[in-house]
């Protein structure tokens, strides 16, 4: 083998910074500074300047796995003034964001307000908000930056990050997931409650933003694996008590279902099946669901932010 394939990936020292709880996570050069998990730093973001918390410990990271982004550093540690004005402007948003209410209703827009967010530094003030379709807000834009003199923005957002801003209790009687622990979103389709064998009735299988469950998709590569080592349906086994077809599978159970050749049926554990063989789980099986239950995938898509539909900035000097 040659010395350049012995040779070590380059890596890259990286600490990992949260601006909000459950928030996603984004990666800066720690600038030599030594930091510890919780303390606040302040970096740069697509929105300016932003005060953060270190949620990850600087360490070194491969350099391919950040997609060749390059990282910006930690500009400075957060001091108590800036904690302080953070705070202060923290304690503006839900007067912000009745008065931003007051003018989309004098402007007549088809919007629903879910949250307003201050910088830390109140340089920008965002309004994240819901509607059906594209909205033209751009005279409201101007409106609002003559009322609060600052920079303003506006973000659409979808059903998932509404309930992750406002929060909640699903049906399994916990906080939600999305706005507890969840930093990203996974796929979720209709195909994994149908391998789940789940009934596919949408108010069982939706959560309170009205999409489908984001816990459909945790234990389902576990069922794809379980299931290709069970007989399929509608295969003929041999039971204790005669020959069947298999018309149900119970993968918590490790069970089947078996009609008889005299109309029956009966379940029996698959460890009891007549000359049973397990069959060999897929291959690259975890490929299938990357990221899985709640990781965060150390790539660009945590280092980027993602933008939303509907964006619009203005400022007024004070």
């Amino acid at each position: 083998m040659s010395q350049t394939a012995d040779a070590p990936e380059p890596t890259h020292r990286v600490v990992g910074v949260r601006f909000r709880p459950a928030g996603r996570v984004y990666y800066y050069d720690p600038a030599g500074y030594q930091l510890t998990i919780g303390q606040w730093v302040i970096v740069e973001s697509a929105k300016g300047l932003e005060c953060g918390r270190v949620v990850i410990l600087p360490r070194q990271v491969e350099i391919a796995e950040l997609g060749g982004a390059e990282l910006k550093p930690v500009i400075r540690l957060a001091e108590e003034y800036d904690l302080r004005r953070m705070l202060s402007f923290k304690g503006r948003e839900k007067a912000a964001l009745r008065r931003c209410a007051q003018r989309i209703d004098q402007h007549g827009l088809p919007m629903k307000l879910a949250e307003a967010e201050y910088t830390f530094d109140g340089s920008r003030l965002t309004f994240y908000f819901t509607a059906e379709e594209r909205v033209d807000f751009r005279a409201l834009v101007r409106d609002l930056a003559s009322t609060f003199h600052t920079r303003i923005e506006l973000r659409q957002i979808g059903a998932r990050d509404h309930a992750k801003l406002l929060g909640g209790v699903g049906m399994c009687g916990k906080t939600l997931c999305c706005s507890s622990w969840l930093t990203e979103f996974n796929v979720v389709s209709i195909r994994m409650a149908k391998e789940q064998g789940l009934p596919l009735n949408t108010s069982k299988i939706s959560g309170v933003c009205g999409r489908l469950l984001c816990c459909l998709s945790y234990e389902n590569d576990n069922y794809i694996e379980a299931k290709s080592r069970m007989p399929a349906y509608n295969e003929t086994v041999t039971t204790a008590s005669g020959q069947g077809r298999i018309v149900g599978i119970n993968v918590p159970r490790e069970s089947v279902e078996v009609m008889l050749e005299s109309g029956a049926t009966v379940t029996v554990p698959v460890r009891e099946l007549d000359g049973y063989q397990p069959r060999t789980p897929p291959t690259a099986l975890s490929d299938s669901h990357v990221g899985g239950c709640g990781s965060c995938a150390h790539n660009t898509a945590n280092i980027a932010v993602r933008e939303a539909d509907g964006v619009a900035t203005a400022k007024t000097s004070s």
